[in-house]
């Protein structure tokens, strides 16, 4: 069974590898995966964006732990989503939204069962002391209704979604900015049509190019990428810097219409 790890963690500290040793100590068996642990600090919003990209391409069953909980030891709850392609367990911050609002959820449960956490609860690392064990147990096949309690209220984070002025333009929002500074819309390849014109910041991309190399180095470029969204890069620059943004901040998609 795979268990995929998503956390703020980073790895100069002990905490990842505590983590997957306690799911080895209870599911020795159990093949562990990184997404990644290099989220920012408490940032939700991009662990959901992560989350979202990449599980996806693991296989059907697997188990996804994402722990970036600013609320660690307060009164926000644990829960387990399930859908018929995986389970996601991650606090209930709002980091599971993109999951809850685009997958058929057919369970989700609040994790409320101590039975099935470690024997003594740190209230500063329930990565380890919660999240770990759930994963390994409901990997050896204990049901999500021995895990705790179901619910119907799980907090959704104020996800982005794009609009349309009376124009026709429509306006979206970057959703996350990469490691190499690309923009990273929340408009998708089924939104645009063919000679759009993309504008952002005080710059204008005429239509979109496959990838990269098919504008000269330093030249913006827009381009459908590999999460099947619009994005926005400099070839072989920096598009967050050159054009001075942050993520929310809006993209405008001109020539669609009114239709």
């Amino acid at each position: 069974m795979v268990i995929t790890l998503l956390t703020d963690f980073g790895l100069e500290d002990y905490f990842v590898g505590a983590m997957k040793g306690v799911i080895l100590s209870i599911n020795p068996k159990a093949t562990i995966v990184d997404i990644t642990h290099e989220v920012p600090p408490q940032d939700v919003l991009t662990a959901a964006f992560i989350l979202e990209a990449s599980w996806p391409y693991f296989p059907k069953g697997s188990i996804h732990v994402a722990v970036v909980d600013p609320g660690v030891g307060s009164r926000r709850r644990i829960i387990a989503v399930k859908t018929p392609h995986a389970t996601f367990l991650a606090p209930d911050n709002g980091l599971l939204t993109p999951i809850l609002k685009s997958e058929e959820v057919r369970e989700i449960f609040s994790i409320t069962n101590p039975h099935y956490w470690l024997p003594e609860v740190s209230p500063t690392f329930h990565g380890r002391d919660i999240f770990a064990p759930v994963a390994a147990h409901l990997s050896l096949g204990v049901p999500l209704e021995e895990m705790g309690v179901a619910i119907e209220d799980p907090i959704l984070l104020d996800w982005p979604c794009p609009f349309k002025l009376p124009d026709g333009t429509i306006v979206g929002h970057i959703l996350h900015i990469d490691r190499f500074g690309n923009l990273i819309t929340n408009l998708k390849a089924q939104d645009l049509k063919e000679g759009v014109v993309i504008r952002v910041a005080d710059c204008k991309i005429h239509g979109l190019k496959k990838t990269f190399a098919d504008v000269g180095e330093g030249e913006p470029v827009a381009y459908i990428g590999s999460t099947g969204r619009l994005e926005i890069a400099i070839r072989q620059g920096n598009a967050a810097r050159t054009f001075n943004l942050r993520r929310g901040d809006k993209v405008y998609v001109e020539g669609q219409g009114n239709g």
